[in-house]
């Protein structure tokens, strides 16, 4: 099982066997996902549509049509009243 260190500024060198597995090269990107009590690896490659799926949301999904729909009745009634 591959294994690496920490440094004293936080930094660590991933294992050869890790990066040629998921084909790292220098300055690629990789993100770091916590399920439960795992961390798991998985490089960036492609584009941000690459990423769809990868982050949870919390709670339902926002409806963005009625946010700014309210967000335009308080910016309306905040102008009536300024002007009144």
């Amino acid at each position: 099982m591959p294994m690496s260190s920490l440094t004293t500024k936080w930094q660590t060198t991933i294992p050869r066997e890790v990066r040629n597995f998921l084909g790292l090269k220098p300055n690629d990107k990789i993100l770091y996902l916590i399920e439960d009590e795992m961390v798991v690896i998985k490089p960036l490659k492609g584009n941000i549509l690459d990423l769809r799926g990868s982050v949870g949301t919390r709670g339902k999904p926002v409806d963005f049509k009625k946010v700014r729909k309210t967000v335009k009745k308080k910016v309306a009634r905040k102008i009536i009243e300024s002007a009144g």
